[in-house]
């Protein structure tokens, strides 16, 4: 099968990966040069360098030709105009969007994506089997992928209290995708700034599932100054 993923960061990268090794072909589409290099020096000549949302550059990829679309980028906005043009334009088969604000899923589904994930929801829906008996809890393990999602609450002493998420030098492995705060769900970004009795939830491999604790209790930063 051949497959497009627009979007070529943690996500897209790793999605790649996964479905190389199952035997697709696939072509990764990213506009930033470093990004694009990773993904090539890891996985061979997979990515083609540019706006995933230009109908230019979709043509050239081989849109056309495509049986399945992902948008993976951190914009839901792109994300929908890239599902809609593989559809409509191309006429793709099915397309994936991935939705960093759970209130757009509506949205995504009445514009006609054919399948929408959210990490926010995927996340909260495991939490809510849960009933964390630790500071630290394993709320799902991906054993065959060795990963790990874990949680963990930022205690009112910590010294990543006031900083922002990119300052706190968290390791490449370590994908904080939601911060529960006050009981609400926060897609974080790089300058999100932790506060006392966050709830953290982390994806990171199994090597380094104490990351969180690690990284609260200023491990990280002193080892990375």
């Amino acid at each position: 099968m051949y497959i497009i993923v627009a979007g070529g960061g943690k996500v897209g990268y790793y999605l790649a990966k996964n479905l190389l090794n199952q035997g697709h072909e696939v072509l990764v589409i990213e506009k930033d040069k470093r990004k694009c290099e990773t993904l090539s020096a890891d996985l061979g000549s997979v990515c083609q360098r540019g706006d995933a949302t230009d109908s230019l550059l979709m043509e050239e990829a081989g849109m056309g030709r495509a049986e399945l679309a992902i948008a993976v980028t951190g914009d839901d906005e792109d994300n929908l105009m890239i599902c809609q043009m593989a559809k409509r334009k191309f006429n793709v088969p099915r397309t994936i969007a991935r939705i960093n604000n759970p209130k757009n899923e509506g949205i995504f589904k009445l514009l006609g994506i054919d399948q929408t994930v959210s990490v926010t929801d995927l996340i909260l829906a495991q939490i809510e089997r849960e009933i964390p008996a630790q500071s630290l809890v394993h709320l799902l393990t991906l054993r065959e992928a060795g990963a790990t999602f874990v949680e963990a609450k930022v205690p009112q002493h910590s010294p990543a209290i006031g900083k922002p998420l990119q300052a706190l030098r968290i390791p490449d492995d370590c994908v904080i995708p939601l911060i529960i705060r006050n009981g609400k769900g926060i897609v974080p970004h790089g300058e999100t700034v932790l506060q006392g009795g966050d709830e953290v939830v982390a994806v990171t491999t199994l090597e380094h599932e104490d990351v969180l604790q690690r990284v609260f209790s200023g491990m990280t930063m002193a080892a990375a100054g």
